[in-house]
């Protein structure tokens, strides 16, 4: 059993974030050579989540423009569900920036644990692919 602090850690930021803007089902076609899940696919699910979550935001659609550096904390295996938790972290005129967090829960149950994190931004555009203001700021 956890010690009262990792399980508080674990849990605390998730319960902040809300909701998960997206979970998927990390499957054998989305492996590396060594059998893990790539971490191609990871960074593909944040920001299809980010970007949902911006979109939303900016009432329209948006395009990624910047990913902070991010660590892969733990492997994510076949069959794992892979949930990210989004928070918009500042809007500015034609962007933004969204914090994903990314967690997974083994196909047999048991704690969701934290596997990365990363900010990426994103700026809102036009029918030309332009930026444009984002709505409401």
């Amino acid at each position: 059993m956890a010690d009262s602090t990792q399980t508080l850690h674990e849990q605390g930021p998730r319960r902040e974030m809300g909701e998960p803007a997206l979970r998927a089902i990390a499957m054998p076609a989305d492996t590396n050579p060594n059998g893990d899940i790539f971490g191609g696919w990871l960074l593909s699910q944040m920001d299809l989540a980010g970007g949902s979550i911006a979109s939303q935001r900016s009432k329209g659609r948006v395009a990624t423009i910047a990913i902070e550096a991010m660590t892969f904390h733990k492997p994510v295996h076949v069959g794992d569900e892979v949930s990210c938790y989004c928070e918009i972290q500042r809007v500015g005129r034609t962007s933004m920036t969204v914090k994903v967090e990314t967690w997974t829960r083994p196909r047999a149950g048991g704690p969701q644990v934290k596997v990365t994190a990363g900010v990426f931004t994103y700026v809102a555009i036009d029918e030309d692919r332009r930026p444009r203001p984002v709505d409401g700021v």
